[in-house]
């Protein structure tokens, strides 16, 4: 049972370690380009039998699609700015990656979700990754804030997710997916989803999803 148990917080690291840098990093001038790199070398059946959570059919059309969505390098100018037209702008984000701009009814940045999340990070004890300036329900910070949660303390993931990350991720994922015109971020959006849902029916959660506004 306990082993079974730290096999399922190894992999809920795993899944968000993996996941979060692609949606914080471009591809081209980005911390990231190893893994970037390494996914771009998947042997995509075998990552796919491999992949915790997510349905192994699922899994093997998401890995896909990020491997041909990679299949020009790293520097493709494609793949670049689909993931600053995406995550950076100037123009209009078709899919924000903040959790309050789909629950807040003005759908802004720096919400009441944010908030929330904030507060609850406070009374854990855990602190910002990042600066001050930066929401902290950035699907990409959150993900990155699950595997830490899952290595670090375990007794808390339960609430993160049931109140904090499940609430919105499915409803945003679900838009970045069809809102993606480059392979790479669609299936990013769909592997994120599936896991993330895999979590949720691994875990026993029952989640109360708000109000959408977007």
């Amino acid at each position: 049972m306990e082993e079974h148990k730290d096999l399922v917080l190894e992999a809920v690291a795993f899944a968000g370690e993996t996941l979060a840098p692609f949606f914080l990093q471009d591809p081209k001038t980005g911390d990231a380009k190893e893994a970037f790199a390494a996914m771009a070398a998947l042997d995509v059946e075998a990552a796919a039998a491999e992949w915790p959570f997510a349905d192994k059919e699922e899994a093997r059309r998401d890995l896909g699609l990020i491997v041909q969505g990679l299949a020009n390098g790293i520097d493709d100018e494609a793949l670049v700015w689909e993931y600053r037209r995406l995550f950076i702008g100037p123009a209009v984000k078709p899919a924000p990656p903040w959790g309050s701009v789909y629950t807040d009814r003005e759908c802004v940045v720096f919400g009441k979700s944010t908030l929330e999340l904030r507060a609850w990070m406070r009374e854990q004890g855990i602190e910002r990754l990042t600066d001050d300036k930066t929401p902290e329900d950035h699907i990409g910070l959150m993900l990155a804030l699950m595997a830490w949660i899952a290595r670090e303390k375990p007794e808390i993931l339960d609430d993160f997710m049931r109140l904090h990350l499940l609430t919105w991720s499915s409803h945003f994922l679900g838009q970045l997916a069809e809102a993606a015109e480059q392979p790479f971020y669609e299936g990013l959006a769909l592997l994120t989803k599936a896991s993330l849902e895999g979590i949720q029916d691994e875990l026993g959660l029952e989640v109360v999803y708000p109000r959408f506004y977007r």
